[in-house]
């Protein structure tokens, strides 16, 4: 059974699709068989991974209808025919590793989406939307036998998010030291809560149980959260981002965690217990790598996997860009882990 994991905070630039496409290659070198999924209309997973260098590139494998929106269209565009898994393109360099591709009108399906969820009891002609997201992402996980399920989602409050957050097995909150994502937190506190209800009145609706595609009764549960993006001096975080490290941990203490803890989106302290994940919930933390990201995305490669020759530098420079990046391979090592452990332990609960 495939094991769903959203990526997703509405406050952006908190490396979402970065964690992802990383997290996921670790995931795929552990002998797992992952789907990385580009839910964000912006497509930088995408671009990631295949990147594009020309219009006509992308418009080729638009045409090719190998993407999310294309998946979805039997549903959202009344076609004549019934959802059929996306034919994933494998991730060059990495077994087991492939990636169903985003396009930029996906966001073009929010507006229906969002009718159908309010309106979807009294509306019998949008009964199929709400649960067609997750049957798609399901026939497609049933076609290359995946484990994993990887979302990477959009910075938005929106119905899609709501519908493929809702939809998940499990989330995963990365945040960056800063204000807005402590405001951030706060909001979720507020928000997760509502549309968890939303789902559970949804699933038990009979007009979306006898649709084509059943909206699925699912209790999305926090694996954690990452903060990362912060500079380190002699050895720890900089005072004035560690302030803002300990505020987010606070907010997830203090206000997520007591609001999903109601609504039972939360997994035992047992299971957070033997993957050592303290009271603050915090996955793991990751600095600021400064020049192997950017490293990382012009070849497609993630920063732990990129070679001597890829880095491209030489002398003392590469030997101290070479310890950097074993610290990221352990950080991604340790989070791949602690992710396998969380969730075989819910599937055996």
């Amino acid at each position: 059974m495939v094991q769903k994991i959203a990526l997703f905070n509405h406050k952006g630039g908190v490396s979402k699709t970065t964690t992802t496409f990383n997290l996921g290659w670790m995931l795929a070198t552990k002998g797992k068989k992952v789907i990385i999924v580009d839910a964000d209309p912006q497509c930088n997973l995408t671009g990631m991974v295949l990147g594009f260098s020309t219009k006509e590139e992308l418009e080729e494998l638009y045409q090719k209808n190998q993407n999310i929106k294309s998946g979805l269209a039997p549903a959202f565009e009344s076609r004549p025919k019934l959802i059929e898994a996306v034919d994933c393109l494998p991730v060059e360099g990495c077994d087991g590793l492939l990636l169903l591709p985003g396009h930029v009108g996906f966001a073009e399906y929010e507006v229906t989406l969002g009718i159908a969820q309010e309106l979807s009891g009294s509306i019998q002609t949008l009964q199929n939307l709400p649960g067609s997201i997750s049957y798609l992402l399901q026939k497609t996980a049933d076609k290359f036998n995946a484990d994993y399920i990887l979302i990477d989602m959009s910075p938005i409050l929106s119905s899609i998010n709501q519908n493929l957050l809702m939809t998940s097995d499990f989330f995963i909150l990365p945040t960056s030291p800063d204000f807005f994502s402590v405001m951030a937190i706060h909001s979720l506190a507020t928000i997760l809560p509502k549309w968890y209800a939303w789902a559970q009145k949804a699933s038990e609706m009979r007009i979306l149980k006898d649709a084509v595609y059943p909206f699925p009764k699912v209790t999305p549960r926090l694996l954690g959260t990452i903060v990362q993006y912060y500079p380190i001096r002699k050895g720890e975080a900089a005072a004035v981002f560690q302030k803002w490290i300990d505020a987010i941990e606070e907010a997830v203490s203090t206000k997520l965690v007591p609001s999903l803890q109601k609504n039972n989106m939360l997994l035992t302290d047992e299971m957070y217990g033997s993957q050592k994940i303290k009271s603050d919930f915090c996955l793991t933390k990751i600095s600021d790598f400064n020049s192997l990201i950017a490293k990382s995305h012009y070849h497609k490669t993630p920063v732990f996997a990129l070679t001597p020759a890829q880095i491209g530098q030489t002398g003392t420079i590469l030997i101290n860009t070479l310890k950097a990046q074993d610290k990221f391979k352990i950080i991604f090592d340790k989070l791949a882990d602690k992710i396998i452990g969380l969730t075989a332990n819910a599937v055996s609960d």
